[in-house]
C-alpha cells in the first residue's frame, strides 16, 4: 500500500490537471480527424469499401503502438510514453494533410494507422492518473481523466468544418483543414506533457519503494513478447483485462451498426445523429459515478454492472425495430454506461492486481487487446447483420457478455470489495 504524503497528494493533483487537459485536447484532434476520414478515404479512392478501412486503419494504430509505448513507460516513465502516442499522432495527422493535398488515399490510410498514437496515449492517460492515486481513490481519479474525453469528444466534430473552409480559403482541399488542425492540437498536447507532467508519476511512485499487496502478480515483459504478459497475471488481473476488452468489443459492434440499422427505416441524418450522441455522452458522463461506485462498493461488483448493462442494452436495442429511434437510444445509453462501467473498474483492478514495476506492461497489453477486440467487433458486426440480421447481432453481443457477469458476480462472493 502506497502511503500518500502531503506533497505525493500535491503532485497527485497536479498530474491529474494535466492529464485532464491533455485528454480534453487529445479527444479533440481525434474527433476532427477521423470526423470526415471516412468519407475523404471514400472520395479519394472512389470506394465504399477503403473509406470504412479509414477507422480500421487508426483502431490498428493505437493497438500497434500500446506495446511500445508501455515498455517506453517502463523504461522511463509515463512522460516520455505519452510524448511518443501524441507525437507519433501528430506526425499522423500531417501525413494525412499531405495525402489528402496530393489526392494519395494509400498515404492517408498510412497516416492514420500513425494518428492512431493520439489514441493510444489518450487511453494510456487514465492509467498515468492512478500512480500516485490513494487506494480508496483510484478509479475516482482514473475516471476524471476518461470524463475529460467527453468535452474534446463534443468539440472536436464542430471544428472540423472550420478547419476546412479555412484551408479551402487558402487554396487547399477542404480535407487537408481538419488534419492540420488535428496537428497542431496534438503538438500542444505534447508540450503540456513534456512541460506539466513533472515529476513524473509512474518515477515517482518507483522511488517511493511501495508495499505491493498479497494479491499482486507480475506484469511480464511488454514489446514483441507482450503476449506472454497473460501468463504472468494473477486471476484478478485476467479478470480485469477480459472484462475491459469484452465491453469495449461490444460497445464498438454494437453501437457501429446501429446506424445501419437505423438507415433501414430512412431515419435522418439528424435522428441518427442523436443517437449516437446520446451514447457518446453516456460513454464518458458517467464516469465519475461508476469510478465513486468502483471505489465504494469495489472493482468486481461495478465490473458485473458494467457487463449487466451490456447485456441489458443488446436486448433493449436488438429487440428494436429500425423506426423506433427512442427504444434505439435507451439501448445505446446503457450501452454507453455499461461500457464507461466496464472500462473505469476494470482498469482500477488491473492496475492494482499487478506490481508497480510491472503495471505499464500490463497496462499495454489490456490496451491492445481493448483495440484489437474493438476492431474485431466492427468487423464481425457488419458480416453478422448482412448474413443475419441487427436482432441477431444483439443476442450474440449479449450472450458474449454474460460469461463476464456470472465470473464477476461469483469472484465478488469469494473477494471482499475493494
Amino acid at each position: 500500500m502506497v502511503t500518500v504524503a502531503p506533497q505525493v497528494e500535491r503532485v497527485q493533483r497536479k498530474v491529474v490537471r494535466v492529464l485532464t487537459g491533455t485528454q480534453v485536447l487529445g479527444s479533440a484532434s481525434i474527433t476532427i480527424g477521423l470526423a470526415f476520414s471516412t468519407l475523404i478515404a471514400a472520395s479519394l479512392s472512389g470506394s465504399d469499401a477503403v473509406g470504412g478501412l479509414a477507422q480500421t486503419a487508426a483502431v490498428a494504430g493505437a493497438a500497434l503502438l500500446a506495446l511500445p509505448g508501455a515498455r517506453l513507460a517502463q523504461r522511463r516513465g509515463r512522460r516520455p510514453a505519452l510524448i511518443l502516442g501524441y507525437g507519433m499522432g501528430a506526425l499522423g495527422a500531417l501525413v494525412a494533410a499531405v495525402a489528402v493535398g496530393f489526392g494519395l488515399w494509400q498515404l492517408l490510410l498510412a497516416g492514420l494507422v500513425l494518428f492512431g498514437g493520439a489514441s493510444s496515449a489518450n487511453y494510456a492517460a487514465r492509467y498515468a492518473a492512478t500512480d500516485l492515486a490513494h487506494p480508496h481513490r483510484r478509479a475516482r481519479e482514473l475516471s476524471r481523466v476518461v470524463w475529460a474525453a467527453m468535452i474534446g469528444a463534443i468539440i472536436g466534430p464542430n471544428l472540423a468544418d472550420p478547419a476546412g473552409r479555412v484551408a479551402a480559403s487558402l487554396g487547399m482541399p477542404v480535407g487537408v483543414g481538419p488534419f492540420l488542425l488535428a496537428a497542431a492540437v496534438l503538438v500542444v498536447a505534447v508540450l503540456v506533457i513534456q512541460l506539466g507532467l513533472r515529476p513524473d508519476p509512474l518515477v515517482v511512485v518507483r522511488n517511493a519503494r511501495p508495499v505491493e499487496p498479497q494479491h499482486c502478480s507480475g506484469g511480464g515483459p511488454a514489446g514483441p513478447g507482450g503476449l506472454r504478459v497473460w501468463g504472468t497475471l494473477g486471476p484478478m488481473a485476467q479478470l480485469a483485462l477480459v472484462g475491459v476488452m469484452l465491453c469495449h468489443t461490444a460497445m464498438v459492434g454494437l453501437m457501429s451498426m446501429t446506424p445501419v440499422h437505423m438507415n433501414h427505416a430512412g431515419s435522418s441524418l439528424r435522428v441518427v445523429g442523436f443517437v449516437i450522441s446520446l451514447h457518446v455522452a453516456a460513454m464518458y458522463a458517467a464516469s465519475p459515478l461508476f469510478g465513486w461506485m468502483a471505489d465504494r462498493l469495489g472493482r468486481v461488483p461495478v465490473l458485473a454492472i458494467g457487463a449487466s448493462l451490456v447485456v441489458a442494452a443488446s436486448g433493449v436495442a436488438g429487440m428494436a425495430p429500425s423506426h423506433d429511434a427512442p427504444q434505439l437510444a435507451a439501448g445505446l445509453a446503457l450501452l454507453g454506461f455499461g461500457w464507461s462501467a466496464g472500462l473505469v473498474a476494470g482498469s482500477a483492478l488491473l492496475t492494482e492486481s499487478v506490481r508497480v514495476e510491472d503495471r505499464p506492461a500490463a497496462q499495454g497489453f489490456s490496451d491492445l487487446v481493448m483495440n484489437v477486440g474493438g476492431a474485431i467487433g466492427g468487423a464481425v458486426s457488419g458480416i453478422v447483420v448482412t448474413a443475419w440480421s441487427y436482432a441477431a447481432l444483439g443476442l450474440i453481443v449479449g450472450f458474449t457478455a454474460l460469461p463476464l457477469l456470472v465470473v464477476c458476480l461469483l469472484a465478488s462472493l469469494r473477494r471482499p470489495a475493494g
